[in-house]
C-alpha cells in the first residue's frame, strides 16, 4: 500500500484527503491512501521517515517554507518561489515542488481583466510567494499587507482610499476566516471596496468567507480556492 498524506497544522479542516479518496475510488486505484498529519512542530516531519511505503506529501501552512532545509532536492521554481507544498520521496530522498503555482495561476487568469496593474497580498506566509510569483508572471505589480510592517510593504491600518482604488486585485493567503474560525477576517477597509474590484480568498472551507461575503455585499467579483486546490492536487499526483 502506497502512502500519500497532508503535513501541516491544522490539518483538520482540510479537503484534501477527501478529494484524494473521491480520485482513488473513482479511477480504481486500490493501492494507495491519503492520511492527514498534524505535525505541532516542522520538526516532527522525521517522525515520518519511518512509514513504510511513504510516497508523497502535500504541505500546507504553517510549513511551506520551513520544510526547505529538510528537503535533499527543490525544484528550480519552488526554489525562486521560497516555497514548497508537494513532495515527492523516492529511494529515501525528499524532493520538493510547488504546484500551487500552477492552481493559482490557472484559477485566476480567466478572472483578471488586462487594466489590472496592482494586487495586494495579504499576508506574507508560503502561499503568499506562489502568489506573488505568479502575479510578477503576469506583469501585475504586487504590495504585500501584513500585521508586521517589517514583513510587508503596508500594516492593515495604512490601507487607505487611495491604495484601495490603486489596487484592484487583492488576494487572502492568510487563514483568517477559515473554518472553524469563520467569523475572522483580515482587517481591510471593506467600505473603499467597490464592483471594480476583484477579491481572491485561498480559503475553501468555507467555501463563502466573511471576506468573500463583505466583498460581494460591496459589488466585488469573488473567488475562493476550490479550484485552485483541485489543480494543485492533480499537478501533486503528476508529480508522484
Amino acid at each position: 500500500m502506497r502512502v500519500f498524506g497532508l503535513i501541516g497544522h491544522p490539518v483538520s479542516h482540510s479537503f484534501s484527503k477527501g478529494f484524494f479518496e473521491k480520485k482513488f475510488e473513482s479511477e480504481n486505484i486500490e493501492d494507495c491512501r491519503y492520511d492527514l498529519f498534524d505535525l505541532e512542530s516542522i520538526q516532527d516531519v522525521i517522525d515520518l521517515k519511518a512509514i513504510p511505503n511513504l510516497k508523497g506529501l502535500n504541505v500546507t501552512v504553517p510549513y511551506k517554507k520551513s520544510i526547505l532545509p529538510l528537503l535533499d532536492f527543490i525544484s528550480v521554481e519552488a526554489k525562486q518561489i521560497g516555497a514548497v507544498n508537494t513532495i515527492k520521496i523516492m529511494e529515501g530522498k525528499w524532493f520538493g515542488y510547488n504546484t500551487d503555482v500552477i492552481g493559482f495561476e490557472k484559477s485566476l487568469v480567466p478572472l483578471v481583466s488586462p487594466a489590472v496593474k496592482n494586487a495586494l497580498i495579504l499576508g506574507t506566509g508560503g502561499a503568499s510567494l506562489a502568489v506573488n510569483y505568479v502575479l510578477e508572471k503576469l506583469g501585475i505589480s504586487t504590495s504585500f499587507v501584513s500585521r508586521d510592517i517589517e514583513k510587508a510593504d503596508y500594516c492593515y491600518k495604512d490601507l487607505s482610499e487611495y491604495i484601495l482604488n490603486t489596487h484592484q486585485l487583492i488576494i487572502n493567503t492568510t487563514p483568517l476566516g477559515m473554518f472553524p474560525d469563520i467569523n475572522k477576517m483580515p482587517e481591510i477597509p471593506l467600505k473603499y471596496l467597490t464592483p471594480n474590484h476583484l477579491v481572491y480568498d485561498l480559503i475553501y472551507n468555507p467555501e463563502e468567507t466573511l471576506l468573500l461575503k463583505n466583498a460581494a455585499f460591496a459589488g466585488c467579483q469573488i473567488k475562493n480556492g476550490l479550484e485552485m486546490l483541485h489543480i494543485q492536487a492533480d499537478e501533486s499526483w503528476k508529480i508522484w
